[in-house]
């Protein structure tokens, strides 16, 4: 996702669930696919910390991606304690998020 009239509709109509590392929006999109938006804060770091959080999100998504049901937007904004995290960390974190809301296949 892209454009802030996607982010805002998830924010309006979807529901939300957090932890120490994460902040989980989802709703559906009805579209065939899921689309996921990924927010990190200036508070969390530097543009290379960002990024970093960015790309372990991104990549616990994409080896996760066959375990969400379908025609989902998710929107995951990154807290502050995600600042020392790693890989493990925010992988557990994605599936926990994922699992409270109740959005893991269990045919899959």
């Amino acid at each position: 996702m892209k454009n802030s009239r996607d982010f805002n509709r998830v924010f309006n109509e979807g529901k939300s669930y957090a932890d120490k590392l994460l902040v989980m929006y989802v709703c559906k999109n009805y579209l065939v696919m899921d689309r996921i938006g990924i927010i990190v804060s200036k508070k969390i770091g530097n543009s290379v910390v960002r990024h970093r959080i960015t790309r372990l999100i991104k990549e616990s998504f994409r080896l996760n991606y066959n375990m969400f049901n379908w025609s989902l937007d998710i929107v995951v904004i990154a807290r502050a304690g995600i600042r020392e995290a790693g890989y493990a960390d925010v992988n557990k974190s994605m599936l926990h998020l994922a699992g409270m809301h109740g959005i893991i296949a269990k045919d899959r």
